[in-house]
């Protein structure tokens, strides 16, 4: 196979857990509440292997783990709605990303079942 050849990468953020102050209930508005966050971010047509086994050469994760962190945890959203479109549109904002799946789940709100909202937004 030569070094040229190309494919489209896809970067997975699964499972990511965390406290968020999210929501419109009183209990939510008094304190953080856990939820989890899924994100795939598409890095459009790239080469199968990179110019150099470097970090330089492609998106490091650490960077989309650290923005879904600090939007998490910025401060206060009412509406689940608005911090997955706020998640979408700080990832898409990273070096390369060309679209973006972001879904974030409440897992604590129901006794039988999670809520989760998912975004799509850039080019798949």
């Amino acid at each position: 196979m030569s070094s040229a050849a190309t494919g489209q990468r896809t970067i997975f953020l699964t499972g990511l857990r965390l406290n968020a102050h999210l929501g419109i209930l009183d209990h939510e508005r008094a304190a953080a509440q856990p939820i989890r966050v899924d994100a795939e971010l598409n890095l459009g047509t790239q080469p199968l292997l990179p110019a150099r086994d470097d970090i330089a050469e492609v998106l490091d994760y650490r960077l989309a783990r650290e923005a879904i962190i600090a939007t998490c945890t910025a401060g206060h959203s009412d509406l689940l709605e608005r911090l997955t479109g706020l998640l979408a549109q700080n990832l898409l904002a990273l070096p390369g990303v060309q679209g973006v799946r972001v879904t974030v789940a409440k897992l604590a709100i129901f006794d039988d079942c999670e809520v989760a909202i998912r975004l799509e937004t850039g080019q798949w």
